[in-house]
């Protein structure tokens, strides 16, 4: 069973999703919030496995929200609502330790799907919007102190290729065939991979994978 928490100032947004998520037999919602405060509060005591957060909300936004609730002990994979895909929050968001983002017009079955596919911590939601917009905020944003350069230097050459293709969105599966490897010695190289940067999910490798210029953006087409 999957505990949902589900954060939007506005209450029309909160109770739909909420309604939404009950009516899979798999899912739990374990309560709702109107701001990032009492996301916080409310997670600390319902300890749900996924946050769906809105980014711009009174009284503490998503991005503080997100960065202070994926700091927690055992914390929830946090997924960021958006009305645009290419919200110039959003990277900020995924910086601070989001999984990932979803629009807010998303189909029901995508809503599902991205849901069980962050609770088991296996991948990027919507990839290839993830990939496009971190791309151009990475790009577009003013240089800082890479994470943990030494870290990243420190990876096996294969280990750097698994990285690079994870921040190209690509799947366990496609990155096994793009490098003629098993899909379970993939899997373990991601795993060694987040494990050597300190990392929570592939979410967090691409933020690390653009920041340290390991992959260099390009503007999206």
């Amino acid at each position: 069973m999957i505990r949902l928490v589900v954060v939007d100032d506005l209450e029309v947004v909160r109770a739909g999703f909420a309604a939404l998520l009950a009516t899979q037999d798999d899912f739990t919602v374990a309560g709702t919030a109107a701001d990032g405060a009492a996301a916080l509060d409310t997670c600390r005591e319902e300890r749900p496995d996924v946050v769906l957060m809105d980014v711009r909300m009174p009284v503490m936004d998503g991005i503080e929200a997100t960065r202070l609730i994926t700091g927690e002990a055992d914390p929830p994979r946090v997924v960021m609502l958006t009305t645009f895909d290419l919200d110039q929050h959003v990277y900020d968001a995924l910086a601070a330790g989001a999984s990932g983002f979803l629009l807010k017009d998303v189909s029901a079955e995508r809503l599902f799907d991205a849901v069980r596919v962050v609770a088991a911590g296996d991948a990027l939601i919507a990839p290839a919007i993830t990939r496009r917009l971190i791309a151009e905020f990475a790009r577009n944003r003013p240089p800082s102190a890479p994470p943990a350069p030494h870290a990243v230097n420190a990876l096996t050459p294969r280990e750097v290729d698994v990285l690079r293709l994870v921040a190209e969105g690509l799947s366990n599966a496609d990155i096994a065939t793009r490098l003629v490897l098993g899909e379970e010695t993939v899997k373990t190289h991601v795993s060694r991979v987040l494990r050597k940067l300190g990392l929570r999910d592939r979410a967090q490798a691409v933020v690390i994978a653009y920041e340290s210029g390991l992959v260099v953006p390009r503007r999206p087409r």
